[in-house]
């Protein structure tokens, strides 16, 4: 059996290199394009919805009874503040597309970014 030369190894890498990198172009493509900026952040704490605040409002909001401090400021949401060991949502950084979860899990308390401005019609009466 006959070794590939050389010529033949690096032919082969650089096809591989080229799918992977054109697979990596097209799985980054897939979840970047349908993002959309969110318009609420929802509060909800053992599941249960306990508050929504405007991203287009800026403030500082103690939640669940002050464990948590939500702050909101040029259309982000993030935990500055909370009282859980871990700190990881606090850790967990700023968000605004719809779909992205803060989680503080021993507070039972989650922030999730709802609605954005898609201009479409959610109801018509007629």
């Amino acid at each position: 059996m006959k070794a590939p030369s050389g010529n033949h190894k690096l032919r082969a890498d650089v096809i591989v290199i080229v799918s992977l990198l054109v697979l990596a172009l097209a799985l980054y493509l897939a979840l970047n394009l349908g993002r959309r900026e969110g318009g609420t952040a929802v509060v909800r704490v053992n599941g249960v919805e306990t508050e929504r605040h405007s991203l287009l409002q800026n403030g500082s909001f103690p939640l669940n009874g002050g464990t948590n401090i939500l702050v909101i400021e040029d259309g982000y949401a993030w935990m500055s503040e909370a009282n859980c060991p871990d700190l990881i949502c606090v850790r967990q950084g700023k968000i605004h597309y719809t779909g992205q979860v803060i989680t503080c899990l021993p507070n039972r308390l989650t922030v999730t970014i709802e609605g954005g401005e898609d201009g479409g019609v959610d109801l018509i009466v007629g």
